[in-house]
C-alpha cells in the first residue's frame, strides 16, 4: 500500500515537472554596433563605400584620430570618429533596427583662412544621393559630441566640443601648413598686393594650395570641366591675361564688322549702350524692318 502511494506521488511530480507545454526561453540582448564589430557576421556589418581620407589639418587635432565619441538622442545613438566616419544606430529591439553611415571623412571646410568644420561625405545612400555630415569644432572642457541635427534631408550637422580648439589660433590654416606652402602663400599675397592677380585668381590659387596640403579635395572632373566651361570667358587669373583676352575680342569684333560691311549687311550697337553713344552717325536701317520689330513708326518731331 505504501509502495503504491509512493509510486503515484512520483508520477504526479513527474507530470508537474514536465508541465502542460514547455515554453521557449527568450533572451533579450542589446544590439551591438560598429564598423569593425567582430561578433557580427560580415553581411550585417556596416559597409563603407570607400576608405577615409588621410588625417590632415592642425597637428594637435591628430590625437583625436582612432577615438570615437557618442551621443544618444531619443532612440538613436550617434557616433563620431574623427578622421574616420559618423554613424547612426537605432537603439531598439526591432528586428530591422536602422544602423547606417552618415558620412566618411572627406575634407575640411575652410573660410576666411580658418578651419570651419569637418565634412564627412559618401555615407549610405539616401534617395538619389549619399548622406553627408558637417562637424563643427567648438571649445569645451572635454572631448564630447554635444549635438546632432538634420537641417536638410540626408545632411546632418554635428557639434563636437574639445579643449584642443580653445586657443584663438588653434584653427588657423597658415600655421598648419608646411614651410614650403607657407612661402607659396606669401607669394600669392604679394602678387595680390602688387595687383598681378585678380581676386578670382587669388581665390583659385589659394584653393589649389589647400588641395596640395590635403585639406581640400579637388572637385570631380565633370563638375570641374563644367565650371571651367561656364566661367572660362569671365574669370581671369591675372591682369595680363585679362588684357590679352580684351585685345583678342576687340580684334574679332573688328573682323566681324568688316565682314558685315563687305556683304552690305547693316549693324547697330548693342541695345544696352548708353543713349549718348547712339547720338552719332548711324548706318541706314530699313524702317519697315524696324516696324516689324515693334517700332511705333513715328519719325521726326511728331509730338
Amino acid at each position: 500500500m505504501m509502495a503504491a502511494r509512493l509510486a503515484r506521488l512520483l508520477l504526479l511530480f513527474g507530470l508537474a515537472a514536465r508541465g502542460p507545454a514547455s515554453k521557449m526561453k527568450v533572451v533579450e540582448e542589446p544590439n551591438t554596433f560598429g564598423l569593425n564589430n567582430p561578433f557580427l557576421p560580415q553581411t550585417s556589418r556596416l559597409q563603407p563605400k570607400r576608405d577615409p581620407s588621410p588625417v590632415s589639418g592642425p597637428a594637435h587635432l591628430s590625437r583625436l584620430s582612432g577615438k570615437c565619441f557618442s551621443l544618444v538622442e531619443s532612440t538613436y545613438k550617434y557616433e563620431f570618429c574623427p578622421f574616420h566616419n559618423v554613424t547612426q544606430h537605432e537603439q531598439t529591439f526591432r528586428w530591422n533596427a536602422y544602423s547606417g553611415i552618415l558620412g566618411i571623412w572627406h575634407e575640411w571646410e575652410i573660410a576666411n583662412n580658418t578651419f570651419r568644420g569637418m565634412w564627412m561625405r559618401d555615407g549610405d545612400s539616401c534617395r538619389s544621393r549619399s548622406r553627408q555630415s558637417k562637424v563643427e569644432l567648438t571649445c569645451g572642457k572635454s572631448n564630447r559630441l554635444v549635438h546632432v541635427s538634420e537641417p536638410s534631408t540626408c545632411v546632418y550637422a554635428l557639434t563636437f566640443e574639445t579643449p584642443l580648439v580653445c586657443h584663438p589660433h588653434s584653427l588657423l590654416v597658415y600655421p598648419a601648413l608646411p614651410a614650403a606652402l607657407q612661402r607659396r602663400w606669401d607669394q600669392v599675397e604679394q602678387d595680390l598686393a602688387d595687383e598681378l592677380i585678380t581676386s578670382q585668381g587669388y581665390e583659385k590659387l589659394l584653393r589649389a594650395l589647400f588641395e596640395d596640403a590635403g585639406y581640400l579635395k579637388a572637385p570631380e572632373e565633370s563638375e570641374s570641366a563644367q565650371q571651367e566651361g561656364d566661367a572660362q570667358s569671365l574669370v581671369f587669373e591675372t591682369l595680363e591675361s585679362c588684357n590679352k583676352a580684351h585685345k583678342e575680342l576687340s580684334k574679332e569684333i573688328k573682323r566681324l564688322k568688316s565682314v558685315l560691311t563687305q556683304h552690305g549687311i547693316p549693324y547697330t550697337k548693342p541695345a544696352e549702350t548708353s543713349t549718348s553713344a547712339n547720338l552719332g552717325s548711324k548706318t541706314p536701317i530699313d524702317r519697315a524692318a524696324e516696324q516689324l520689330r515693334g517700332d511705333p513708326g513715328l519719325r521726326g518731331n511728331t509730338l
